[in-house]
């Protein structure tokens, strides 16, 4: 892909975002990667413009699924059958569309973004730790609705994507890189809501916290508000986490 028609394919998913078209961002951000192909490097303005696309997308079904739940909690004996079969209807149709949205995404990590080979660098980590933790983000979304027979196999299938970013960041990303942090923050909440292994979970972003706070005064200016907002969550989640009263229902930050 040429020059000129890359930054086209950029510009208009900036524009869409702008309008918060997020659907149509998502087509434009999946038709880039299929069309630049295996083996090209994104670069961290189009990482960052993939991830919002998909997010965002995903992040609106994804509360949609969570209202539903809460619909149904509510539904008494006396509910009319017309009713509840309504609500069953428009729940099953947004997990179809997030089954569908996620296996989207993790088929382009798979088959294009993800490289077969290991990084060395700094400047390759950072795309492999990025687009794993991606994949290890859409497995954990998929768990979060699947079957009952099909949970074991999404939730170990995000575990492997979650720990193949673990192992590059902690060999090759600095303490504070936002990338680094990023991942211990969404690894920690898949062992407290997926695997509920709050232990774990409060260790390692404990572990991350203090490891970034002691290097926190080496973060560069532009790395300096993204690090210290996901160490903010990190802290957020773990002041929640060991709370004494754990009782209601909490809110995790992901």
């Amino acid at each position: 892909m040429n020059l000129e028609r890359r930054k086209e394919y950029m510009e208009r998913a900036k524009i869409v975002e702008k309008a918060e078209l997020f659907s149509e961002m998502k087509s434009v951000m999946y038709n880039f990667v299929k069309e630049l192909g295996k083996g090209e490097q994104l670069t961290e303005e189009e990482r960052n413009l993939l991830s919002v696309a998909y997010k965002n997308v995903v992040g609106a079904r994804r509360t949609s699924w969570r209202s539903m739940l809460g619909i149904e909690s509510k539904l008494g004996e006396a509910t009319e059958k017309p009713f509840l079969r309504a609500t069953e209807e428009i729940k099953e149709t947004i997990e179809r569309e997030l089954k569908s949205l996620c296996g989207e995404i993790i088929e382009l990590l798979d088959n294009y973004l993800i490289s077969d080979n290991k990084p060395s660098t700094l400047a390759e980590a950072e795309p492999a730790v990025f687009f794993y933790k991606m994949k290890g983000d859409y497995y954990r979304y998929l768990v979060e609705t699947a079957k009952k027979e099909d949970i074991d196999e999404k939730s170990m299938l995000s575990f492997e994507a979650y720990n193949s970013a673990q192992q590059i960041a902690l060999e090759l990303l600095p303490t504070t890189h936002p990338i680094r942090l990023g991942l211990a923050l969404n690894f920690s909440v898949y062992f407290y809501e997926i695997a509920n292994d709050p232990s774990r979970a409060c260790e390692l972003a404990k572990d991350a916290f203090d490891r970034a706070i002691e290097k926190l005064g080496e973060v560069k200016d532009e790395l300096y508000k993204d690090s210290t907002l996901i160490m903010q969550l990190l802290r957020d989640n773990l002041t929640l986490w060991q709370a004494e009263d754990d009782n209601g229902e909490q809110q995790t930050k992901n």
